[in-house]
């Protein structure tokens, strides 16, 4: 859509909402104000998406089987008896026994045995297999091919954040959602002297990431970075905005349809800029909060992060203490799955159908997690295949021989 008077064109997608008449009194007129709504009185009633949900679910064993070999990977040695992994199962939310779970997930662990003390009894220890030590090999072989990535993660981080500086405790606990690697404290940050500073006292649980320059090649979100390029595509200046589309079957009450498409008119405020002046209840810091929450969910490896998870840093990124609300009130461009009891926000548009758009480069670890866990699945699977077979050949000559034994004794008798 053209303004008139205005060479730009609207890079947002209503989708549903697109029979809305939009009233542009507002830019024609000075005088004539747009009345908003105060937010938080906006209520949208939560709505179940099969599809992303089924996203979700398809990672469920893949993220237990990874739990459980970073439980093992942390232990001394990377082994540990078999009965201590048994006694964290709550922990790990493991829901069998781990024998079980070792012979169902197999490739994973070598089993032998060894005494937890001198002159105890051997016990069953569990071990990486030969198999996950190539993997762990891949692993590291990727996070050498994409350190820069890394970098600009953890560059973009930190410049949205307030006073650009976050807990270490925060950013290793979310390391697994951006793709951070375990030791970027220990070899990342100290090769990159000239972007990062640990500051504070390490191990003691207050110490700091610190951004030592501001870094303009990283200060461009996603969205910003999609309205240049269809702006040199077109050759017409394409204003950033949010890409707002209602899944199938979904609809707004009037008030709200209303509300969003006056908000959407609202300029685009940059996660990367400085928004000390706005005041944390004004809708534009509205804006700004929702750029900032897509441009997370943007970097995160999968496009979706457990929302307790992102609550770590309502303080870092000015966060209003209700923010999680706005992924239900933007369900056009959010979606908060409720799957597993946990609260997971996920960005719509990064997905189609139950599929990534567009994979991390960063997601190559977890396809090799995946091959090496399918292998074992199909070795399994043959061997449960062969046994069936074998039990059922049994069963034939058993049969067989119980004919033979009863048609001696038939001929038997009749002597």
């Amino acid at each position: 859509m053209i303004i008139p008077g205005i060479l730009f064109k609207s890079q947002t997608s209503f989708s549903s909402i697109s029979n809305l008449k939009l009233n542009f009194k507002s830019f024609l007129n000075p005088k004539f104000t747009l009345q908003f709504n105060p937010i938080s009185s906006l209520k949208v009633v939560w709505r179940k998406d099969w599809t992303l949900d089924k996203a979700i679910e398809n990672d469920k064993r893949y993220k237990l089987c990874a739990r459980v070999v970073k439980q093992v990977l942390k232990e001394p040695g990377q082994a540990i008896p078999l009965r201590y992994l048994d006694k964290r199962r709550k922990r790990l939310r493991l829901n069998v026994g781990v024998k079980t779970f070792i012979n169902n997930n197999p490739g994973l662990f070598d089993t032998y045995y060894d005494r937890i003390r001198p002159k105890s009894n051997l016990v069953p220890f569990l071990r990486p297999s030969n198999r996950l030590r190539n993997f762990l090999e891949e692993e590291k072989r990727i996070y050498d091919e994409n350190e820069e990535l890394v970098v600009s993660k953890l560059c973009k981080l930190l410049m949205m954040s307030r006073y650009k500086v976050i807990s270490v405790d925060k950013l290793v606990h979310v390391k697994r959602e951006f793709g951070l690697p375990n030791d970027f404290l220990v070899n990342l940050v100290p090769k990159y002297s000239n972007y990062f500073r640990l500051t504070g006292s390490p191990g003691e649980g207050q110490s700091f990431l610190e951004l030592v320059e501001w870094h303009p090649e990283f200060a461009k979100s996603v969205i910003e970075q999609r309205a240049e390029e269809e702006s040199q595509l077109t050759g017409i200046r394409v204003r950033p905005n949010f890409n707002y589309k209602l899944p199938p079957g979904f609809s707004l009450r009037k008030e709200m349809r209303e509300w969003v498409r006056d908000w959407l008119e609202l300029d685009y405020i940059s996660p990367y800029e400085d928004v000390s002046h706005l005041d944390q209840a004004s809708r534009e810091m509205e804006k700004r909060m929702v750029a900032v929450l897509h441009e997370l969910l943007s970097l995160s490896l999968l496009k979706r992060v457990p929302v307790p998870i992102l609550g770590k840093f309502t303080n870092d990124y000015r966060f209003s203490n209700a923010f999680s609300s706005a992924f239900t009130r933007h369900s056009g461009i959010f979606y908060m799955s409720l799957k597993g009891g946990i609260k997971t926000a996920v960005l719509r548009e990064a997905y189609k159908g139950d599929e990534l758009i567009d994979k991390d480069p960063l997601l190559g670890i977890k396809d090799k997690f995946v091959e090496l866990l399918e292998e074992g699945w199909r070795e399994r699977a043959e061997m449960l295949r062969v046994e069936r077979e074998q039990v059922k050949k049994d069963m034939e000559m058993m049969a067989a021989k119980n004919g033979e034994l009863s048609e001696q004794s038939c001929e038997e008798a009749e002597l």
